[in-house]
C-alpha cells in the first residue's frame, strides 16, 4: 500500500481522539481505554495486536457501534458515533459494518446459503449469497449445514455472511482464535482476498504476533492505550506466516 494512502486525510474511515472507556463493576472502575488517538484508512488491512485485557475488543466494539465511549471522539467518516442514538447506531451497523467473531454464530438449521441469505434480505445493495460464498472458496458447499462443515468452513460461512451486504468495513475479533494453524491460514487467506478484491477496510484483532506481517499496518495496544503503530512495507501472504 502506498504511504500516501496512510497520510491522506481524505481516505480516513475512522478517527478517534482521546477515546476512553470505563466500566464500573460495583465500586471498582476498569479503564478499558485510556485516551486512544487513531485513524483507520480506506482499503487497508489493519491488525490490532495485544494481550488479553489490552483494550482491543473494546476499541473494535466502539468502532463497530456495538458500544459507546465514556469520553472522547469517534467518527466514521463524517458520522459522530460517540453521540449517535441507538437507532442511528443500529442503521450504521446494518448498512456499513460487517462483523466476524471467534465463534461463528451460524443458525444450525439453515444451510450455508441460507445463513448468508438472511443478511442479504435486509441489505440495500447486497451481493448474491452464492457469490459471497464463492469468494471464500465455499461455492461447492452451498447446501451443507453447519454440522456438516469443519470449524474453518463454518468461519468462512460467517465471513461470507458478513461481506454479503457489501459493507465498507469488516471488523474481525480473533477470527482464527478457535482454529488450528492450517485452518487459520485458510481463513486469513479469505480475509486477505476480500480486502484485496473488494477494497473492504478490514481490521483484525489477534493476540498472535505472527499474523501481523500480513497487514498494511499493525496497531499495538497495551493497558488501554496504543503503544506502537507499524507500517508493513512488504506484506506477506498467510501461507508465509510462521506460526
Amino acid at each position: 500500500m502506498p504511504d500516501a494512502l496512510l497520510t491522506n486525510n481524505s481516505d480516513v474511515v475512522f478517527q478517534t481522539k482521546d477515546l476512553t472507556k470505563t466500566y464500573e463493576m460495583g465500586e471498582v472502575k476498569v479503564h478499558a481505554l485510556r485516551g486512544v488517538n487513531s485513524e483507520l484508512y480506506a482499503g487497508e488491512l489493519v491488525i490490532l495486536l495485544g494481550a488479553s485485557g489490552s483494550g482491543k475488543s473494546t476499541y473494535l466494539n466502539i468502532l463497530g457501534g456495538l458500544d459507546q465511549p465514556t469520553s472522547g471522539e469517534v467518527f466514521y467518516r463524517d458520522t459522530d458515533l460517540a453521540n449517535a442514538t441507538e437507532t442511528e447506531l443500529t442503521n450504521y451497523r446494518r448498512f456499513h459494518i460487517g462483523f466476524v467473531f471467534q465463534f461463528y454464530n451460524l443458525i444450525p438449521s439453515l444451510t450455508a446459503l441460507e445463513n448468508v441469505s438472511i443478511v442479504t434480505e435486509i441489505a440495500t445493495d447486497p451481493m448474491r449469497p452464492e457469490d459471497a460464498l464463492k469468494l471464500v472458496d465455499l461455492g461447492d458447499r452451498l447446501h451443507h449445514f453447519p454440522a456438516e462443515m469443519s470449524g474453518g468452513e463454518q468461519q468462512r460461512v460467517a465471513i461470507a455472511r458478513a461481506i454479503a451486504k457489501n459493507p465498507s468495513v469488516l471488523l474481525c475479533d480473533e477470527p482464527t482464535g478457535a482454529l488450528d494453524s492450517e485452518t487459520g491460514v485458510i481463513v486469513l487467506e479469505a480475509l486477505q482476498r476480500i480486502n484485496k478484491e473488494l477494497g473492504t477496510t478490514t481490521a483484525v484483532i489477534t493476540h498472535n504476533a505472527a499474523i501481523a506481517d500480513m497487514a498494511d499496518r499493525v496497531i499495538q495496544l497495551g493497558d488501554g492505550m496504543i503503544s506502537n503503530v507499524h507500517i508493513n512495507n512488504n506484506r506477506i501472504s498467510p501461507r508465509q506466516i510462521k506460526w
